[in-house]
């Protein structure tokens, strides 16, 4: 039986423990939630308060330039694109996940008609993000598309000659389950469409090479594992092979190939650049540059592996680690494991899935400081969630211990079932 000491050792061994002082964590809380919302990286606060009463407050608007304003959704692109397998100058970090899905999907359907004028259906999994399913059936409808929903084992059979784009979420934000992307990548390309990834719950968490699986385009989110803010910007990364093939459909002044000669007609930059739209959000960007500085400190511990490899390792060792105790200590209360057990098939969380009470036990939880989330289900195939986050740079041991020990005390003496904790409150 794994016992507190045993956590205690294995956080004097991390050799990331040392990450933790990077972050702004309030005591008492132990947080596994950075799947919806990153933690606040400590350098954060001070930066944005340099960027509001220095650049902006004294240099005003000389800091586009004397700051280095400018480029920043470029610089920023570059210390992402070390984390999911780009190369310099394919990454921007800009606008909303949401946002950037509609450009890259927009260019793909524009890409796969041009070639196979018959390719008009949109393959993703049924339970993918919604935002992905919203912003996708939007396009159908603009175009004369169809999106057609499978499971992830029919997914293979759905991709017919008909099929445009594959679009689908690296890790399952309910499950966590997670698809070997070199894998599914090759499956799309053999049946003739294109490879869309969704990445909100994958940088920053899990080791990803889009360049290496051969994927065409990818987004991904900067508030989650990156701990870029509340509402940070996102990212897009388009294969170098596709990147000059098509104007993306919010042809902006940012995406110009020279947007200071201000000419009525638009020519698109090179490259990812014209996946830039509007005037960039400096404030955001420069906080989530402090989150994404994190990772750089993070490469410097063990030099003779890359950050995400060992970000990767901590947090199998974490996630397994929760699991055990779960199933250790919570045992006969209706938990069950939705979250895959195989290392390859699992993302950076654990979700356990439960018949009755899981909002309430979640929010129980909370009260007693053990921060994660719910996700609802839609009947008996997929149950409501208990979801768990773990973030390698800040979670420790001792904290899933503590983390278990608090649930199986709500659990053991039926707390989650007072009223306060079975109020829905309007985010969940």
């Amino acid at each position: 039986m794994t016992t507190l000491h045993d956590c205690l050792r294995l956080d004097a061994q991390d050799p990331l423990a040392p990450l933790r002082e990077h972050f702004s964590l309030p005591p008492g809380v132990i947080y596994l939630d950075g799947n919806s919302l990153g933690a606040l990286p400590r350098a954060t606060a001070a930066r944005v308060a340099e960027v509001v009463t220095q650049e902006w407050g004294t240099d005003l608007i000389k800091a586009w330039n004397t700051a280095g304003w400018f480029d920043l959704p470029q610089r920023l692109g570059n210390q992402i694109a070390r984390l999911i397998g780009a190369q310099p100058g394919e990454v921007v970090a800009t606008d909303s996940t949401s946002v950037n899905l509609f450009k890259v999907l927009t260019a793909a359907l524009h890409m796969a008609t041009a070639d196979a004028p018959q390719r008009k259906v949109i393959v993703s999994e049924r339970s993918n993000f919604p935002t992905d399913l919203y912003i996708a059936e939007s396009l159908c409808r603009q175009h004369g598309f169809r999106l057609q929903l499978v499971e992830p084992e029919e997914i293979a059979a759905a991709l017919t000659p008909e099929v445009a784009v594959l679009m689908l979420t690296h890790v399952n934000y309910r499950t966590g389950a997670m698809h070997d992307m070199p894998a599914v990548t090759a499956v799309a390309h053999a049946a003739g469409a294109l490879m869309l990834w969704d990445l909100a719950h994958s940088a920053g968490a899990v080791p990803v090479d889009l360049t290496g699986a051969g994927a065409d385009f990818a987004v991904g989110c900067g508030y989650k594992y990156l701990n870029g803010g509340p509402g940070a910007p996102a990212f897009v990364w388009v294969n170098p092979v596709h990147a000059d093939r098509f104007w993306q459909p919010l042809a902006g002044w940012w995406g110009h190939a020279t947007p200071f000669t201000f000419t009525p007609d638009y020519r698109p930059a090179p490259g990812v650049q014209r996946y830039l739209c509007g005037t960039q959000p400096m404030i955001s960007l420069s906080a989530l540059e402090c989150g994404l500085d994190v990772f750089t400190a993070a490469a410097t511990l063990i030099p003779n592996q890359t950050a995400m490899d060992t970000l990767r390792q901590k947090s199998l060792a974490l996630t397994d680690l929760f699991i055990t105790l779960v199933e250790q200590r919570c045992a006969g209360f209706g938990l069950a494991l939705a979250t895959p057990r195989e290392h390859a098939q699992r993302g950076s969380q654990v979700s356990l899935s439960k018949s009755e009470g899981a909002y309430a036990i979640v929010q129980a939880l909370i009260a007693r400081g053990v921060i994660g989330d719910f996700r609802a289900g839609d009947g008996a195939q997929h149950p409501d969630i208990l979801r768990f986050g773990f973030t390698p740079l800040y979670v420790g041991y001792e904290d899933v211990w503590h983390a278990v020990e608090q649930l199986r005390e709500v659990l053991h003496t039926a707390e989650w079932q007072r009223p306060e904790f079975n109020t829905i409150s309007a985010v969940t």
